[in-house]
């Protein structure tokens, strides 16, 4: 993975002494971006049929812990340059992360910024009775103004997750960051990073153990989005283009 960053040099007509003065300092490298790798817990027993929330007491199914497994071996090449493993406090995404931690030599730490989106009321509802409810609507196309029930906003979760992530980046200056969370926090930041207005952000996906990537310049200075949803390509290998 290519960072942002270049040797400083030195002007090319120097007198004599200032030249070997020079050649006796350590050359000093400008500051180089944070990768970020966003990864999406795997599989459990009631993906894709329950809105599981917040709720604690759900684990990896079989097919979920193999995801993890190989989400850690595709990460693994980065070795020390990972400065940290992050994961939400649920049980989904530190199971996710443990192997990914153990992969490259480093300590799940729980950070709740990462938590998934306050479903309140819905919390535990099946999907397929959301999706006659006539709010559901406004959860697909107008989730910048939709609140669910006794739970969270749209905009409350995204100025959470965009916080939080910023903040993860800024304590790692040059490192890889990975934070394992869940598929709307992951898409809100996505959106949000490409300048996508919120009532837009259900069109991206973000499938269990997928990596978005997202390289941030020197000193918070812009970032990049390199790829979203991604479950086989080569890591190591992206950079802008």
């Amino acid at each position: 993975m290519s960072t942002v960053g270049a040797v400083v040099s030195v002007g090319s007509v120097v007198p004599p002494m200032a030249t070997r003065t020079a050649s006796r300092k350590a050359k000093k490298a400008a500051p180089t971006g944070t990768l970020l790798l966003l990864v999406r817990h795997g599989q459990t027993p009631s993906t894709g049929r329950v809105l599981p929330g917040r709720a604690k007491g759900l684990h990896l199914s079989d097919a979920g812990q193999a995801e993890a497994v190989a989400a850690a071996e595709r990460i693994a090449p980065f070795g020390d340059r990972i400065g940290a493993v992050y994961a939400s406090p649920l049980e989904r995404t530190k199971e996710t992360a443990a192997p990914i931690a153990a992969a490259v030599g480093q300590k799940v730490v729980v950070e709740r910024g990462l938590l998934e989106a306050d479903f309140g009321e819905w919390t535990g509802a099946e999907l397929k009775s959301l999706f006659k409810q006539p709010e559901w609507r406004a959860v697909q196309h107008r989730p910048s103004r939709f609140r669910f029930p006794g739970g969270e906003s749209f905009p409350e979760m995204q100025l959470r997750i965009c916080s939080t992530l910023d903040r993860l980046v800024a304590a790692h200056p040059g490192k890889v960051v990975v934070a394992v969370s869940h598929a709307d926090p992951i898409k809100a930041y996505v959106a949000q990073t490409m300048g996508c207005h919120l009532d837009l952000f259900q069109r991206i996906v973000v499938s269990p153990c997928s990596v978005t990537a997202v390289a941030h310049g020197p000193d918070g200075t812009g970032a990049i989005v390199l790829c979203v949803n991604s479950t086989g390509r080569d890591l190591t290998a992206l950079a802008p283009s």
